[in-house]
């Protein structure tokens, strides 16, 4: 009897484990990611006619943190390789999130504690990965070169440097270089679509900044100092202090500009934002968010802010989500864009979704044209739009990708 009842609990136990490890990490991505089934803004030919047309560059995205591959049109989530191509999306930024805090809020979040170790566990993520958070950023990388790597259609690329940014870009212009597309859309040739690999945070670098050298190599090309705790670089608009650059951190910031490594400042404290933007010698980006005059959340940027990024030649990448610009509606995105051209000029201008996110939007990236329309209803002419989808990322990319010392 007892050993009945040892071998029927074994077995409840097994089943136990194998249901968490099949279900638990795909429902959590779907409780987060989600996309809210509100009415969409009707789109115009000629919206749609003029998005065809476009050079687009979202500068965040967390797709690589789920368990599911870019290649599979796996109808979860915000972005996937047959997504990017409807949405006619030349450059995607993939961050790494390697931790984040228990019971995540934007006003006061401590370093204890992370809701990511269990979903490494969880997803049977290499154990290497579980209990330490420069390995997932480290494995995130693997990830996303496993993904150019076995995409048969040739069309996934890793971006990396400044001249393989334009090479993407000359491959894009010139048709007889495109590739056959995915099943569903078979036969018809599609542009190529660069990757390119950055950090939500570097906590990732343990505390050593040689670190930054192992994430460079995995091809780290864009990094923000915090996410949503202050660490030993930097403190966080959601931190317990919310304090400056620590020594380490500019010496971070040093470091990355030599390397060729975007410095990102989505997530800093005030006092950290100032600090970079004062020490900065490369335009400096804020990846992801919104502008606190048209939504006063504190995580946005004020004005003061927005003025010290563009003094920099950098650029704000406006979301689509309630935190960034206070609703799912796309013309709160375009009114944030908005807000940015009519201060400081339509060249700091940009997209950051925060795909994949943990958020809820109103499209998901197959449907950016929602974002052109909502940018010409706005009287964005022909060329702001142009700038805003893409060209002014664009241009920061290809200045920062470029090793300063080489450059010097």
């Amino acid at each position: 009897m007892i050993r009945k009842l040892l071998l029927g609990l074994v077995g409840f136990v097994v089943l136990a484990a194998a249901g968490f490890f099949l279900f638990a990490p795909r429902m959590a991505e779907e409780s987060m990611n989600k996309i809210d089934g509100e009415p969409l803004i009707a789109v115009s030919a000629e919206a749609k006619a003029l998005h065809a047309t476009l050079t687009i560059v979202d500068l965040h995205a967390d797709t690589l943190l789920w368990q599911r591959s870019l290649l599979a049109d796996s109808g979860r989530g915000h972005v996937d390789l047959w997504r990017l191509q409807q949405g006619n999306v030349a450059l995607q930024v993939f961050s790494s999130v390697t931790k984040t805090p228990k019971g995540q809020n934007y006003d006061s979040n401590s370093a204890d504690g992370d809701n990511i170790t269990m979903l490494a566990i969880g997803q049977l993520q290499p154990v290497r990965t579980w209990f330490s958070i420069l390995e997932r950023g480290l494995y995130h990388g693997e990830k996303l070169d496993r993904a150019v790597s076995e995409d048969k259609w040739g069309i996934l690329t890793k971006v990396t440097s400044a001249t393989e940014l334009e090479a993407l870009l000359l491959r894009r212009a010139d048709k007889s270089m495109w590739r056959s597309a995915p099943e569903g859309v078979k036969g018809i040739a599609q542009p190529p679509i660069g990757a390119l690999f950055s950090a939500e945070g570097l906590h990732s670098l343990e505390g050593d900044p040689d670190n930054l050298d192992k994430l460079y190599d995995a091809g780290l090309r864009m990094a923000g100092l915090t996410h949503f705790f202050d660490n030993e670089l930097a403190g966080s608009m959601h931190g317990e202090e919310k304090g400056g650059l620590t020594p380490m951190g500019r010496e971070v910031v040093r470091r990355m500009e030599d390397k060729g490594i975007v410095v990102d400042i989505a997530h800093c404290s005030h006092q950290c934002v100032a600090e970079v933007l004062a020490m900065a010698r490369r335009p400096v980006v804020s990846s992801h968010g919104g502008v606190q005059a048209t939504c006063d959340v504190n995580r946005n940027l004020t004005d003061d802010e927005i003025r010290g990024v563009a003094a920099t030649g950098g650029v704000i990448g406006v979301g689509y989500w309630e935190g960034a610009v206070c609703s799912t509606d796309p013309r709160a995105t375009a009114r944030a864009m908005k807000h940015i051209r009519d201060l400081v000029g339509i060249e700091h201008v940009a997209l950051g979704s925060d795909y994949d996110g943990a958020v809820t939007v109103r499209f998901d990236t197959s449907q950016l044209t929602q974002v052109t329309q909502a940018l010409m209803d706005e009287g964005f002419s022909e060329e702001e739009i142009r700038a805003a989808m893409g060209l002014n990322a664009l241009r920061v990319l290809q200045a920062g990708l470029n090793p300063m010392k080489a450059a010097q």
